[in-house]
């Protein structure tokens, strides 16, 4: 038994022991650990008491960096779609192209950034082709009807058609100016932006989980509504999955022909689609409501009727050039009048809700941007009107103001607060 270690106790630990001797040795030099006058532990109390600060800033740092979404962290639907609102506002309030072209850059750096690989995600590209074909339609409309913008500039003379008496002002043909060309080129690309605006939600918020967002009164009206928005994105991928199928045939995939191909089989699916989601809609037995009395019936409408009304009359307001005055308090009203009907237009959902999605800090980050650039851009706009409206007659170059270029860039914010989109799984390795 001489020299074998005793069988109920552990043996000693190598670096315990090593930190044990060093501890215990006397005369060891000073800055060794447990020797008299060592240094501080780093952290300790005598630490300095900026490195407490850096490290409080370190993490708060850590705590805002962007965390890899998941279902448990996925970012609000309906901030997504109040960022991309005050996106469009700020596009109704200028037709600068240069702000207009900035708007839209935001919108595609933030899609790029934070967009998923499901298929309605994909839908940016044909709201920006959509955009494209508005301002050439427009353009094309006013160079054909002609314009109310008068010019001295003429580019081209189309052949006049005569029109009878009853329809005097109406003209079709004659005098083509370079001002009322250009006149059509800023309004159709301030529409063409305001489609994109809302191409960027559409690309980036669930619709499946902007259902489940809608208070109960509204359910079944945002059915309708979310199905209608599924459409176009489904569509896209659709022709897309068709055209790849058809490039890998060795068909062409443009022409006359090749689009009335493919047009059939995407209504084909699309009709799939509706007559599937209709009976899964019905067997979780959609449309059954509560009982609840006349009286808060008649009281939700109204509330609700109300508000509605008063939003949209605000929405003019601020879509308006001069009704930024009014609109913001008649929305702010209307709000309010519509959230308290809905809440009790909600008695009569006896739907529950699983698993609902928190609005935490990052969607009022994400919807406070967009609200931050239509609120700088109507202040800019009471200020310094001239530079969102550049002159048309005469024309003139267009300029970059600065600080309302600086309220644009406030929308890049989701780029960096939103949950980043997991990444797609690879590729799995067969097993020899």
């Amino acid at each position: 038994m001489t020299g074998e270690p005793f069988r109920g106790r552990p043996a000693p630990r190598p670096e315990a022991a090593a930190g044990a001797a060093d501890a215990q040795a006397p005369g060891a030099p000073s800055g060794t650990p447990g020797a008299p006058g060592a240094a501080p532990a780093r952290g300790g109390a005598d630490a300095p008491a900026g490195r407490g600060a850096a490290g409080r800033l370190g993490r708060a740092a850590e705590r805002l960096r962007a965390p890899v979404g998941s279902r448990g962290n996925a970012l609000h639907a309906g901030a997504w779609w109040l960022w991309a609102v005050g996106l469009a506002v700020a596009a109704s309030r200028t037709t600068n192209p240069l702000l207009l072209g900035l708007l839209v850059g935001v919108a595609g750096y933030v899609v790029a950034a934070r967009r998923t690989d499901a298929p309605w995600a994909r839908s940016y590209g044909a709201f920006v082709k959509l955009g494209l074909f508005v301002i050439a339609l427009r353009v094309a409309f006013s160079a054909l009807l002609g314009s109310p913008i008068p010019g001295t500039h003429t580019l081209f003379t189309l052949p006049e058609v005569p029109m009878p008496g009853w329809a005097e002002g109406i003209r079709v043909g004659g005098r083509v100016t370079g001002e009322q060309v250009l006149f059509a080129f800023y309004d159709g690309a301030k529409l063409a932006t305001l489609l994109i605006c809302v191409g960027a939600a559409n690309a980036l918020a669930s619709p499946a989980r902007l259902l489940k967002s809608l208070p109960g009164a509204l359910y079944e009206a945002g059915v309708a509504v979310v199905v209608a928005m599924t459409f176009a994105p489904n569509m896209v991928a659709d022709v897309f999955r068709l055209r790849t199928a058809r490039r890998l045939r060795g068909r062409p995939t443009g022409g006359v022909r090749a689009v009335a191909q493919i047009g059939l089989p995407v209504l084909e699916g699309a009709l799939e689609r509706s007559v599937a989601l209709a009976a899964s809609m019905d067997a979780r037995g959609y449309g059954r409501t509560a009982q609840v009395p006349a009286g808060v019936r008649r009281t939700t409408n109204a509330l609700t009727l109300g508000g509605l009304l008063g939003v949209c009359a605000g929405s003019y307001g601020l879509l308006a050039a001069e009704g930024a005055r009014y609109g913001l308090p008649l929305t702010a009203a209307g709000l309010a009048a519509a959230a308290a009907g809905l809440r009790l237009g909600g008695r009569r959902s006896v739907r529950s809700r699983y698993r609902p999605d928190r609005w935490g800090a990052r969607a009022w980050l994400v919807a406070g941007s967009g609200a931050a650039v239509a609120a700088l851009m109507i202040h800019a706009g009471t200020v310094a009107p001239e530079a969102l409206h550049p002159g048309v007659v005469p024309p003139t170059v267009p300029e970059l103001p600065l600080w309302p270029a600086l309220s644009v860039l406030v929308g890049l914010l989701p780029a960096w607060v939103a949950p980043l989109p997991p990444a797609p799984p690879g590729p799995q390795e067969s097993s020899p």
